[in-house]
C-alpha cells in the first residue's frame, strides 16, 4: 500500500492552489521546511511570510490579511498553533469570523521522539469549542489535497490537523470531499467504527479483524470534526446499534466527545472510545507509541466486541 505524509500533500496542494488563486497567501513560524509551506514560498516569494518564532504575531497578521481580502494559510506545529496562539485564534480570527486557514502539522503521538511536550493531543478539543471554527482531520494525502481546496473555498476560519509520518493512502483525489460530510468506506450491520486522521486506516484493518470473527462493521471516515455529520452518525447508530470512535487524540473533547454529544441527544447506543486516555505522551517511535497507548486495529476490534456485548 502506498504511503504519504499529510503534511507533504498539504505543501504540494497549497503550491498548486497558489497558481490558481492570487488571493492565497501563506504564513509560517520558521518551520516551513517541516510544514512543507516551503514549496509555496519557492513559487510565490512575494506571497509568503516567514514570521519567525512568533506564532501569536503570525495569527494576528493572518487575521489582518484576511480582513484585507486575502485568504491566508498559517502553518506551524500543532502544539504551537493551538497552544501559544489560542488567544489570537479566539479573538482575532474566530470572533470576527475571518477566513484564516490554520493548517497545523506534527499533531498527535506520531510526532514520536519529540516527546510529550510536542505531541499535541488536545487540539481538536480546543479548536472545536470555538464558535465559527471548522475543524478538519484528513485521513491521508489525497484527502488532504481535497481538504485544502475546500478550506480555501470555505468563508470562515478553518483548523486542519496534519501529521508528520507517512500514512497509508486509502482515498483518491477523485473522491468528493465535502466539509461536514462523512465518508462511508465500508458498510456493515453489527457495529460502526467512526475514525479520523491516521486512525481511519487502523479502523479499516480492524474491520478485517472483525470480519474474521464473523462481525460485520461499517467504517466511517469522519474527516470533519466540526460540523459533525450528525445525519450519517445517527443513521449508522440506528442501523448497527453500536459505535466505536478512534482518534489520535485525547478521548476527552475530540471525536469521541463530539460523537457522544450527538448520540446522547439523538440516538443513545453503546459507545466505546479508542484514543489517548487523558494522559500525556512520551518519547518513542510512532509505531511503539500507537501500540503503547492502544491505538491499534486490535484495540479497535476489541472495543467493537465490547460495544456489541453491551448492545446484546
Amino acid at each position: 500500500m502506498d504511503k504519504q505524509a499529510t503534511r507533504d500533500a498539504y505543501g504540494k496542494a497549497l503550491a498548486d492552489l497558489g497558481h490558481i488563486r492570487e488571493d492565497i497567501v501563506v504564513l509560517d513560524a520558521d518551520l516551513s521546511g517541516s510544514t512543507k509551506t516551503a514549496l509555496f514560498a519557492k513559487d510565490f516569494p512575494d506571497r509568503f511570510f516567514n514570521m519567525g518564532i512568533a506564532e501569536q504575531n503570525m495569527i494576528g497578521t493572518a487575521a489582518g490579511l484576511a480582513a484585507s481580502g486575502y485568504t491566508p494559510f498559517a502553518s506551524t506545529f500543532a502544539v504551537f498553533a493551538c497552544g501559544r496562539a489560542y488567544d489570537q485564534i479566539r479573538n482575532s480570527v474566530c470572533y470576527p469570523n475571518l477566513p484564516v486557514k490554520i493548517c497545523a502539522s506534527h499533531a498527535g503521538l506520531t510526532v514520536g521522539e519529540d516527546g510529550g511536550s510536542h505531541q499535541m493531543i488536545e487540539d481538536l478539543a480546543l479548536m472545536r469549542v470555538l464558535p465559527n471554527m471548522t475543524v478538519l482531520v484528513p485521513a491521508d494525502g489525497p484527502e488532504t489535497a481535497q481538504a485544502v481546496i475546500a478550506a480555501a473555498d470555505h468563508p470562515g476560519p478553518v483548523y486542519m490537523r496534519l501529521g508528520r509520518p507517512k500514512v497509508p493512502v486509502i482515498t483518491d483525489t477523485a473522491d468528493p470531499f465535502v466539509i461536514g460530510k462523512a465518508g462511508v468506506l465500508r458498510e456493515g450491520i453489527d457495529v460502526t467504527l467512526v475514525a479520523c486522521g491516521i486512525m481511519v486506516a487502523q479502523a479499516l484493518e480492524a474491520a478485517d479483524l472483525l470480519a474474521d470473527r464473523g462481525i460485520s462493521a461499517t467504517v466511517l471516515n469522519m474527516a470533519t470534526i466540526k460540523p459533525l455529520d450528525k445525519e450519517a452518525l445517527v443513521h449508522w447508530a440506528e442501523t448497527t446499534g453500536a459505535i466505536v470512535t478512534a482518534e489520535e487524540h485525547n478521548v476527552l473533547g475530540g471525536l469521541g466527545g463530539a460523537v457522544a454529544e450527538t448520540l446522547g441527544q439523538a440516538c443513545p447506543v453503546p459507545l466505546e472510545m479508542v484514543g489517548i486516555q487523558d494522559q500525556f505522551g512520551q518519547s518513542g517511535s510512532p509505531a511503539a507509541l500507537l501500540e503503547a497507548y492502544g491505538l491499534t486495529p486490535q484495540a479497535i476490534a476489541d472495543a467493537a466486541a465490547r460495544a456489541i456485548d453491551r448492545k446484546n
